[in-house]
């Protein structure tokens, strides 16, 4: 009897370790295989960190660096203001580190014209050329550059010069080189420029027929299928090399309405530009986005009440922004995804409440403003509240978030219903079904062992009527004489089948164990179900 329990028990406890399994997320995919000492892929639209390695290690930029340089000039400059080619700028570049456009100290050129050169061919001089144009100074161009990547968001990168060139206070991490390259392709006429393949400039001294460019990026450039070099995807990009940088690359690609920006820090010659397509296929072929407005409800549907420190809103006077997506796995779903209410950043919609924000297993997957409908008052000018709102319907809002989007989340961050509804509504029913299996299983166990029971129970009855039967015979003594004899000799059964066990074990040199109640059982011969025995 002891034996079938245990047997339903191990059935009960292996059900349940498969139900956890199955209403466990799919794990993130985790490798790409890159040799480069450090490298990143980010979806560009969620900002979700796909894979990372060392991204948060500083190494010298090289040339990727002009991509924060034309960033500036672009938010500073039209493209047709004139550029002046000072002494300064010409020369204010390492003795070995070239002049491809063969420019002259008193050449001048258009800010486009400057971008050109600068993105495709890495004109170290064009470089000078537009940061003393924008800011006035190398210096205060500088100044700017590191401005701009504190607004992006970049913690752990520093500038000193806008081409890239090597010096000990210049680096970068891969993180933030990849937040620097989203806003980079983000920039419409940047994404022009840097996708250009060959682009011819206005005349100058050396060059009085203009000077005709050719893209330098491999992948971007490699049309022939058969080329080791041919990634379709790739549109973009950026390429830089110093002795203390080695090879780095900044790449954009587009497939299938999703876009990614690639990072590569100390990468090897020709490897860092396979190892560029193996991060844009792994972030191809193992992702997809979610539009969070097409798939969300919980906070904008129903009469629940949400106290923000904006207000406090009927869940059906709220919309989400639209467009915004989430990055996941192939095979989760949008409910594997967790939520948070987090305060508004320094800059928000008019019409912003605050801040949906996702998370996947505690990486950041994506987020998107909650806005008020149209004529619902929202108070967004009002200072964060020093304490946490009081919420009904489980909703609360965390307080702003302060570590870099692929860093791990403290539970404390994760309140209302991102806390409570991390489990989708396929996992629920689930455990459901599992919870009435669990329940139904131990309903057998009980109704076996009130089976055992009841038949203990008949079993001595019928030894009872037995022994009155042969009382009644005066058989009395015979009857118990012949119990006797039998339970002795179960006795030395059970002993002997014990020996061969412990005989067998001993062999085999597996463990006694002394406390087992696994009991050799033999037949009783009062135990018979018939009232005729005897």
């Amino acid at each position: 009897m002891k034996q079938q329990i245990r047997k339903i028990l191990c059935f009960l406890l292996a059900f349940q370790i498969f139900s956890i399994t199955a209403f466990a997320r799919p794990d993130w995919p985790a490798d790409t295989g890159i040799q480069a000492e450090a490298g990143i892929v980010m979806d560009m639209d969620s900002g979700a960190i796909l894979f990372g390695q060392n991204i948060h290690v500083p190494y010298a930029p090289a040339s990727i660096t002009k991509l924060l340089t034309a960033l500036v000039v672009l938010e500073n400059c039209d493209l047709d203001e004139t550029v002046d080619f000072t002494t300064e700028a010409v020369n204010s570049v390492d003795p070995d580190s070239g002049n491809k456009l063969s420019i002259g100290a008193g050449d001048q050129l258009s800010v486009e014209d400057c971008l050109y050169s600068l993105l495709l061919v890495s004109a170290n001089q064009s470089a000078n050329a537009l940061a003393i144009h924008t800011a006035g100074s190398l210096s205060g161009f500088v100044d700017m550059m590191n401005e701009k990547i504190k607004e992006l968001g970049c913690t752990e990168s520093h500038f000193a010069n806008p081409s890239g060139l090597s010096n000990s206070d210049q680096y970068v991490t891969a993180y933030d080189m990849a937040l620097i390259g989203q806003a980079a392709y983000n920039n419409k006429e940047l994404l022009k420029i840097s996708s250009t393949i060959t682009y011819k400039t206005a005349p100058t001294t050396n060059n009085p027929n203009g000077k005709t460019l050719q893209q330098e990026h491999r992948l971007v450039i490699a049309e022939d299928s058969s080329s080791e070099f041919y990634t379709p995807s790739a549109v973009a990009g950026k390429t830089g090399y110093t002795q203390a940088a080695g090879n780095t690359l900044v790449t954009y690609a587009e497939q299938d309405g999703r876009h990614l920006i690639s990072v590569i820090l100390k990468g090897q010659p020709r490897q860092y530009f396979l190892d560029t397509q193996a991060l844009l296929d792994f972030g191809f072929r193992n992702f997809k986005n979610v539009v969070i407005a097409d798939a969300e409800e919980r906070y904008v549907t129903g009469n629940d009440t949400i106290d923000l420190n904006t207000g406090s809103f009927k869940a059906s006077d709220l919309k989400i922004e639209p467009d915004q997506v989430i990055t996941l796995p192939n095979d989760a779903s949008f409910d594997d995804a967790e939520v948070s209410l987090d305060y508004l950043p320094d800059e928000f919609p008019s019409n912003a409440t605050a801040v949906l924000k996702y998370t996947y297993n505690d990486r950041a997957i994506g987020k998107a403003f909650l806005l008020a409908k149209d004529g619902v008052k929202v108070n967004n000018g009002a200072e964060p509240e020093t304490s946490e709102p009081e919420v009904e319907s489980s909703t609360a809002v965390t307080e702003p978030e302060t570590t870099a989007p692929d860093e791990t989340k403290t539970d404390n961050q994760k309140t209302g219903l991102g806390q409570s509804l991390n489990l989708s509504s396929t996992q629920t029913i689930l455990l459901i079904v599992a919870a009435i299996i669990g329940l139904l299983v131990l309903a057998l166990i009980l109704l076996i062992l009130y089976r055992h029971h009841e038949e203990k129970v008949a079993m001595a009855k019928r030894r009872e009527r037995r022994r009155q039967r042969l009382q009644e015979a005066g058989e009395t003594d015979a009857f118990e004489k012949l119990m006797a004899e039998r339970r002795k000799r179960d006795s030395r059964l059970r002993e002997q089948q014990r020996n061969a066990i412990h005989e067998t074990l001993e062999h085999t040199g597996e463990e006694i164990n002394p406390d087992s109640d696994d009991e050799v059982t033999t037949t009783d011969p009062a135990e018979n179900n018939s009232d005729d025995d005897f």
